[in-house]
């Protein structure tokens, strides 16, 4: 599969010839701006919780591609009233999509959408085919509901997690994280982006390095093979 990198918490995962877009948040982000968001194709978004900093594009990349969306029901609900079609799901259950299964799990976070409609508990998403399996945790602090993914998924090939602190776990939480995940690439995102967010990339990635493990800190419109 290929990920590239959007930005803030957005990449897009291609998996079986599909377009899966996580948590579109690319023209209110100045670090951004190089991407064109009107040549984005996506066939499904993938919706972690309802913050604007994740859902601001999602109406027009998904209008113009005719793309479902998939987050769990109050989500897709306010989707569907704009015009999108959606799959709806919640915490602990799973579907099979014609790229892969998609497991919704657990978040320690907030949500609430744009116009104050409330967005439902937010999640992360495990999705997985004959070929990969990765984990996005979506907004999160450290969890112990982590240790259930190896219990009830596939091995991770990697995850994506969030480092930035102040609004999420930060990275020394997120290397945590991987050890109960039992993943050792780690994806970071949800840093930089805003003065509370920014971190030091070379004080984290060692920290990771040091346990054996991998911080990959994607540079905006990068991608990588996996």
């Amino acid at each position: 599969m290929k990920l590239t990198y959007l930005g803030h918490s957005t990449f897009m995962a291609e998996m079986n010839g599909k377009h899966l877009l996580i948590d579109p948040f690319i023209t209110p982000n100045e670090l951004a701006k190089g991407i064109d968001v009107n040549s984005i194709r996506a066939d499904y978004l993938l919706i972690t919780h309802g913050h604007g900093d994740h859902v601001a594009d999602a109406e027009s990349i998904g209008k113009r591609n005719n793309a479902k969306v998939i987050s769990n029901f109050e989500i897709v609900s306010w989707f569907e009233k704009k015009g999108l079609a959606g799959h709806p799901m919640n915490h602990g259950g799973k579907v099979s999509f014609d790229f892969g299964t998609v497991k919704y799990v657990n978040a320690v976070h907030s949500s609430v959408l744009p116009d104050g409609t409330y967005g439902g508990n937010p999640g992360g998403f495990v999705v997985w085919n004959e070929e990969v399996c990765f984990y996005n945790a979506g907004d999160t602090a450290l969890s112990m509901d982590m240790k259930l993914l190896p219990l009830t998924c596939p091995k991770l090939d990697f995850a994506i997690l969030p480092v930035g602190d102040n609004f999420t776990m930060g990275y020394e939480d997120a290397l945590l994280a991987s050890d109960f995940i039992e993943c050792d690439k780690i994806i970071g995102c949800h840093y930089d982006t805003f003065g509370y967010i920014k971190i030091d990339h070379a004080k984290a990635k060692k920290a990771f390095a040091d346990k054996g493990k991998e911080l990959i800190l994607l540079p905006i419109g990068k991608s990588l093979d996996l």
